[in-house]
């Protein structure tokens, strides 16, 4: 083997770990090169999205399964989060894991007789929690703040060093999202993964294969729950004011949404898809009003022409024209 086939085949063998690298360094001198605070802003919250979007793609992508309520999860992370700090004066960083173990909880206690159900059934039940949710956040006043929101949440901050303003949240919230990057990467490559691939393809099969088919479904959708949990606490230390909308059934949908798009089980079509629909509504500021329109039209396009996913259908395609082309090639 001659050195260029040494270096060539040490890329294709460490190409996640390179990869990993090399978005860790263009995140890290992103903002040297762009200060705007309002770009800075919208790259944060693509993070905030992508970090729910990892964990729901686990769940859609590699358990086979479908939710539309997990937005319903970001809510209880960035409600959790806020009531913890304001109203009970917890310290930020112990109220968002406190938080986080409390929607665990949550997410187990509902997911073992709703992951019952599949398919259709499954959709519609989780569909309904994020409804319920999303009522109990408009009724219940004087702990949520009802339709006008909950205001005055603070900056999470190390001693007195804060992180209150779009450079400092770059770091913090990127931080995060290739924490998550690296759980899920390193989660599927592992033996869950592997049940896990099995469980998406066949259901009956795996189960016969030794895969304990209902407890996997629940810890992966217990997982999920987590990582939407701290990206809900996330934003809400970001922003310092929610309100019920951004929990609603169109963000559900819109998750879900960046899902399929960026490729059902593909991790990194993840990252691609929650900044493809998070920066849609900035590229096309005339059609704002009909966002959700062009999201579901975005959508039925790809699930007609690519059903794999945005991301996962162009590299097949091009994986495709590339080994015909050097058939073509042989046969010549």
């Amino acid at each position: 083997m001659t050195s260029k086939q040494k270096i060539f085949y040490f890329i294709y063998l460490h190409r996640t770990g390179l990869t990993v690298t090399g978005l860790s360094l263009a995140l890290l001198l992103y903002p040297v090169f762009e200060n705007n605070p309002y770009t800075l802003g919208l790259t944060n919250l693509i993070a905030i999205n992508a970090i729910v979007v990892l964990g729901l793609n686990l769940f859609i992508g590699y358990a086979g399964q479908i939710s539309l309520g997990h937005a319903a999860f970001f809510g209880l992370g960035a409600y959790g989060s806020a009531i913890a700090t304001v109203t009970f004066n917890i310290p930020a960083w112990p109220a968002m894991f406190l938080v986080a173990g409390m929607v665990a909880l949550v997410a187990l206690i509902v997911g073992i007789p709703i992951l019952r159900l599949s398919g259709h059934y499954l959709a519609m039940a989780t569909l309904g929690m994020n409804f319920v949710f999303h009522s109990i956040l408009l009724q219940w006043d004087e702990m949520t703040g009802g339709p006008s929101g909950f205001a005055g949440i603070p900056y999470l901050s190390f001693g007195s060093f804060a992180f209150d303003d779009e450079i400092r949240l770059h770091y913090l919230i990127w931080g995060f999202a290739l924490l998550a990057l690296l759980l899920c990467l390193n989660l599927v490559r592992s033996s869950v993964g592997r049940g896990l691939a099995a469980l998406a393809g066949d259901e009956v099969a795996a189960a016969a294969l030794g895969v304990d088919t209902r407890k996997t479904k629940v810890k992966i959708f217990v997982l999920s729950a987590i990582l939407a949990s701290v990206a809900g606490s996330l934003f809400a230390h970001t922003y310092s004011f929610i309100s019920p909308d951004s929990f609603d059934i169109f963000v559900a949908t819109d998750f879900v949404i960046m899902v399929v798009i960026g490729g059902m089980g593909s991790i990194w079509g993840s990252l691609f898809g929650a900044g493809l629909i998070t920066m849609l509504p900035e590229w096309m500021d005339i059609f704002e009003t009909y966002k959700d329109f062009v999201h579901g039209g975005l959508l039925v396009l790809v699930l007609l022409f690519l059903p794999q996913g945005l991301v996962s259908g162009i590299i097949d395609n091009i994986k495709i024209k590339v080994t015909l082309r050097r058939r073509k090639n042989a046969e010549t």
